[in-house]
């Protein structure tokens, strides 16, 4: 029997906030233990949380880029549970009436578009971290009250690949919109898998195991391809597995079982008597959406389909936003000064020339678009060749901020079309070449490029390489 997984992830995201869910103390990584605390975040009695706008806003934001749909009214529990470093004992969070709801992810897997639906994405607060030492154990609360974010997805994942580019997928999106840094390292994002079997076809979920707390996308990847086999394997010998929790060891590249779960925890949810419920006015949802940022998705989309880019290049453009923007720029002042197949190949120009030389990128000076146009031109009007102005010009006016035509005359670049001076050079090269020269005639004419080269060579570079193999292979063929 074939055997085939579903799989729903949880995801907790610290949002980008200046402060804590309920309280004013910093929300700062790396502080020293203990030190972005207060009454409130220490869970001291007669304290009164004060729910953070922005981290409200941002969760709104996280739902309109996801599609969700906003509830007219969201409310906050309590989530009754012995947390260890969470001094409450009990954890602020949405349950029934989350702010956000229903959506779905459209992200790219396997040469196609997959979809994954958003059960929703709720607002809560993280706990502390416990540290353990050789003889006991201590609890730093600056973490505890950081507005977390929930992002619940739908069992709609397949496979441990699948899963890995749909987190991508996600983080991505929460940079484009300023929601959240995302850095795994340092704790800002962390994902628990909930993934089951079943056999192929079957529409009844088998037994649910999460897996709890992964660190890593790469990590998540690794425990359910080393998951999955292994709940297959226990039902092809007979086994029958049980609603469980287990934790993944990254080192020895295994999950463990922690608990068995027959039945779902009693959280006993109920409505958190210090907070009023939510209800977003519409000013307040305007401009919260005037916030929407275009998704990476249709960023690459739109830039294949308006700018005749390959799909590596609008990859790239993609994941580097300020490098898209800089092109985008470009192609406004192509548009001003030529059309139809010209704009074309300026257009495809300008993207080679700025992805080819993005290391240089000038930190602490203007970002020279107007100048790498103006260098597309020359090329295009063949006044200098394609690998100089890509390894030579470019470089230097982006260091400099001298125009492309002056380094061109500083350096003598100027290409050379002139046909007599071009001719001299590839009779030169047909001369001392008559290996070449007898192998193209005898039919391989790979043997014309080597005499280009030589041609190249011999102008410095100068050449025009069109007019070059022009010149060439009519002297050859005669």
């Amino acid at each position: 029997m074939d055997y085939e997984a579903v799989i729903g992830l949880e995801t907790h995201v610290q949002l980008k906030t200046k402060s804590k869910m309920w309280c004013g103390c910093a929300n700062a990584f790396g502080s020293p233990p203990n030190t972005n605390v207060c009454p409130v975040c220490l869970g001291l009695p007669g304290v009164l949380p004060v729910a953070n706008e922005e981290a409200l806003k941002l969760t709104v934001l996280t739902g309109l880029l996801l599609n969700c749909q906003i509830p007219a009214r969201a409310k906050f529990d309590r989530k009754n549970y012995f947390y260890p470093d969470m001094p409450k004992n009990y954890q602020i969070t949405q349950y029934d009436q989350p702010s956000t709801a229903n959506g779905y992810l459209d992200f790219e897997f396997n040469g196609g578009i997959a979809r994954v639906h958003i059960t929703r994405a709720h607002l809560e607060e993280d706990v502390g971290k416990s540290f353990h030492f050789e003889r006991n154990s201590g609890v730093d609360f600056n973490r505890a009250g950081v507005p977390l974010m929930e992002i619940v997805s739908e069992p709609d994942l397949t496979s441990a690949d699948m899963a890995y580019a749909y987190l991508n997928a996600l983080v991505e999106i929460l940079r484009y919109g300023n929601i959240s840094d995302g850095d795994m390292e340092k704790g800002m994002v962390r994902c628990d898998v909930n993934v089951s079997v079943r056999p192929q076809g079957a529409k009844e979920l088998g037994a649910k195991i999460e897996i709890k707390n992964m660190n890593s996308f790469s990590g998540v990847r690794r425990a359910l391809e080393y998951e999955i086999p292994r709940q297959i394997e226990v039902l092809k010998k007979g086994g029958k597995l049980i609603q469980s929790t287990r934790r993944w060891d990254d080192e020895a590249g295994i999950t463990e079982e922690m608990r068995t779960k027959e039945h779902a925890h009693d959280y006993r949810y109920f409505p958190d008597p210090d907070l009023m419920p939510f209800a977003p006015t519409e000013p307040w949802l305007a401009e919260v959406k005037s916030r929407a940022v275009e998704l990476p998705l249709a960023r690459k989309q739109r830039f294949v389909k308006d700018y005749g880019l390959p799909a590596s290049d609008a990859e790239l453009f993609k994941n580097n936003v300020e490098l898209g923007n800089q092109f985008e720029k470009g192609v406004q002042q192509i548009s001003k000064q030529a059309q139809g197949e010209t704009k074309a190949k300026q257009v495809k120009l300008v993207a080679n020339l700025i992805i080819n030389n993005r290391s240089t990128l000038p930190e602490a000076q203007p970002y020279p678009i107007t100048e790498i146009v103006n260098l597309a031109v020359l090329v295009q009007n063949n006044t200098v060749s394609g690998s100089n102005a890509q390894q030579i010009i470019l470089p230097e006016l982006m260091i400099t901020g001298k125009s492309a035509q002056t380094v061109i005359q500083e350096k003598g670049l100027a290409q050379v079309s002139d046909t007599g001076t071009i001719e001299k050079f590839c009779d030169e090269a047909i001369a001392a070449n008559p290996g070449p020269v007898a192998d193209f005639k005898a039919g391989k004419t790979a043997a014309l490029n080597f005499l280009k080269g030589q041609v190249m060579k011999s102008s410095k570079g100068k050449a025009n390489p069109a007019l070059v193999g022009e010149i060439l292979e009519r002297k050859l063929k005669r």
